[in-house]
């Protein structure tokens, strides 16, 4: 039942790690996919620092490799199978909700490593997770979003007032369609609060990207 969690950083996969130890699973370790040039995460363009902060809020250790989008899949399966010989893991927890190719794809790398893939979060209504996510104590902060939300979203965190403006602009309460991505800044479960601050907002790929600091 020690598990590795697919961490983002995001609310998402620090949601499903919290559901995960309330089911009984515990955490040894904590798996991150950085950019090619090793420093920002792939998915949410967070710095290495900030990324190193949660896991040290959460007393755990974070390994990370570089990756294209090209040969993810090769080097995910290969970071595992090193994670398996360096802890006594036998789950991979992961925080995806309802799009079945993203499930086969982490069940197909889990297994390649001889993990069992945990979506605590599956199936769940997304806006209901949301909430859930709030009232747990979660502080999510939007890191990156689309051109329909717009720069002026990043730095604001996810409440109920924000949920009620997504509505507004059809977007999706979770993000689950990569509308935004966040980052989670304080949790009941964290030792301590992220404090970090942007220092510049930026567009790349059409996409906006807060370029955050870790405060001191």
């Amino acid at each position: 039942m020690n598990f590795l969690c697919s961490w983002s950083g995001g609310k998402d996969s620090c949601y499903a790690f919290y559901k995960a130890v309330e089911q009984g699973y515990k955490p040894l370790v904590l798996l991150n996919v950085m950019n090619e040039f090793g420093d920002r995460s792939r998915s949410h363009g967070i710095p290495k620092n900030v990324l190193e902060a949660q896991a040290a809020a959460l007393s755990l250790p974070i390994h990370f490799f570089s990756s294209t989008w090209i040969d993810y899949e090769v080097k995910y399966i290969k970071s595992l199978k090193a994670l398996v010989e360096d802890y006594p893991i036998t789950h991979s927890v992961f925080g995806d909700i309802d799009i079945e190719s993203h499930r086969t794809w982490e069940e197909k790398v889990s297994k390649a490593a001889n993990l069992e893939a945990v979506l605590p979060l599956w199936q769940g209504d997304r806006k209901q997770l949301v909430l859930d996510m709030i009232d747990s104590g979660l502080e999510a902060m939007i890191v990156s979003c689309n051109q329909v939300l717009g720069p002026d979203f990043l730095g604001r965190f996810i409440d109920e007032a924000i949920l009620t403006e997504f509505e507004t602009l059809g977007i999706d309460a979770c993000g689950e369609n990569g509308e935004f991505h966040t980052l989670v800044v304080n949790a009941p479960f964290f030792k301590n609060r992220i404090e970090v601050e942007i220092e510049e907002k930026v567009v790349s790929s059409n996409y906006n990207f807060a370029n955050l600091v870790l405060k001191s």
